[in-house]
């Protein structure tokens, strides 16, 4: 971040866990070996000691919790992607502290950006966007942007195709389709990364 020659930026983009839960049990088959990964990194990364188990993991279906028995294998997928999702919770939590106390030649190199503020706002966060990098912004690049944003639906049954499409109908849809259960596990797992983020 320091090198002169690169004048590197950095946009970090955060997106509501509650959202971020409900796409990744819609795609949990294909995001398992990806969530055992997120778990593993956990690992090498936690102290060692009894203070490592002092936390336990909120994300997981009711019932797994308890002696310490593998998940059962219709749970095994929630079970993955729970976990993954807290470790993804306090990695947030790390580069938002880390942010909020930076010095100022690093503040000037990196800016956060909301999903749901892209969603609603794309030619002015584009435009935000683009003018912290330095660049112009073509008018090309915000019809893109827009009609990739603003499609005719909004389709939850194939995540990874990228489409034109409404994201606005993708900010929301956590709400129709996560029990509260869920809902307060993801808040209780990630609540001080969201109140920073303002979710």
């Amino acid at each position: 971040l320091r090198e002169p020659g690169l004048n590197l930026r950095v946009v970090q983009l955060f997106r509501d866990p509650r959202a971020v839960h409900n796409s990744r049990l819609k795609a949990r088959q294909a995001l398992l070996r990806e969530s055992v990964q997120v778990l593993r990194s956990r690992q090498r990364t936690e102290p060692r000691g009894p203070a490592r188990h002092q936390q336990q993991h909120l994300l997981l279906p009711p019932g797994l919790l308890g002696g310490g028995r593998p998940p059962q294998p219709q749970h095994r997928a929630e079970f993955f992607l729970g976990g993954a999702l807290e470790v993804i919770c306090q990695s947030w939590l790390r580069d938002l502290l880390l942010a909020r106390r930076a010095p100022d030649w690093l503040r000037r190199r990196y800016t956060q950006l909301r999903y749901e503020d892209l969603v609603r706002e794309p030619r002015a966060e584009l435009r935000r966007l683009l003018r912290f990098a330095g660049l112009t912004v073509p008018p090309a690049l915000e019809d893109f942007v827009l009609n990739m944003t603003r499609g005719a639906a909004y389709s939850s049954d194939r995540p990874f195709l990228i489409s034109a499409r409404d994201a606005r109908e993708a900010v929301h849809a956590w709400r129709e389709r996560l029990s509260r259960q869920q809902v307060r596990q993801v808040e209780a797992a990630c609540g001080e990364a969201m109140s920073i983020l303002a979710y």
